[in-house]
């Protein structure tokens, strides 16, 4: 049996201390287990609920302290884009790019990411179903991106609250062969925390199992080694130290 697509990173790149923490408990746990998981950390949070919220390192220093980790521990990396311009330099750094869910269908962003040559994520955006994400992932294809995956992080259910329609994964599925569950993300409750995204990370375990019941042959987790004290999506992300029992019972 294939083994599935694995995810994991902090939310944020908020300090080479934390990408080293984080990296090498990673690459502990590929020894462990088997697994090749992915490194993710954003060096921009562009879509912060708040003006005062911490963005991260910026598109130079952050790539750089991806780069850095790559070559350290070898690992693959992903990373988000938010503009056009981006795609070219994330490309010759990271081996995935992602397409933020409130961006899946902006056509130039998709264009330029396929361009790169490298495997495009694309997250399912919260106001759309699976099936919509034909569209986006036929740009990706018309434009000669190598791979499209994506990624279901749940929809939106009245105010500050989303709710994951698991029926969305064998909807992608006809779309494309990797389906990724966002494990954190949807459990988020977007700008219900006074100013920032509040969540319950309590239901990740069940989020992933849930999935892989559905079917989805990857899974994304933000991690942190201590997720309260996280700059970002510190409600959602799931505590470094239970990653390795969780993936345990995925795979």
């Amino acid at each position: 049996m294939k083994r599935p697509v694995l995810i994991a990173g902090p939310c944020v790149i908020e300090s080479a201390e934390l990408l080293d923490t984080v990296a090498a408990k990673l690459v502990e746990i590929n020894q462990k287990l088997g697994t090749d998981i992915i490194f993710k950390a954003s060096f921009d949070k562009a879509n912060r609920t708040s003006i005062t919220s911490f963005r991260g390192p910026g598109i130079d220093r952050g790539l750089q302290m991806m780069a850095d980790i790559k070559a350290k521990y070898g690992l693959q990396l992903t990373t988000d884009i938010h503009e056009t311009w981006q795609a070219e330099p994330a490309g010759e750094v990271v081996d995935i790019i992602q397409i933020p869910a409130f961006l899946c269908r902006q056509t130039d962003l998709l264009l330029a990411a396929a361009r790169t040559g490298k495997t495009v994520n694309i997250k399912k955006a919260q106001f759309l179903s699976g099936r919509d994400m034909r569209y986006p992932v036929e740009k990706a294809r018309d434009a000669g991106a190598k791979e499209v995956w994506l990624t279901e992080r749940g929809n939106m259910m009245g105010y500050n609250n989303l709710v994951v329609d698991f029926r969305n994964i064998p909807d992608m599925l006809e779309i494309t062969e990797t389906v990724i569950m966002d494990c954190t993300h949807s459990v988020q409750r977007p700008g219900g925390s006074n100013g920032k995204t509040g969540g319950d990370r309590r239901f990740v375990p069940q989020m992933a199992l849930a999935a892989k019941a559905f079917g989805a042959t990857g899974f994304f987790f933000e991690v942190h080694p201590t997720p309260d004290q996280g700059l970002s999506d510190a409600a959602n992300m799931l505590e470094l130290s239970a990653l390795s029992d969780l993936l345990a019972k995925l795979i």
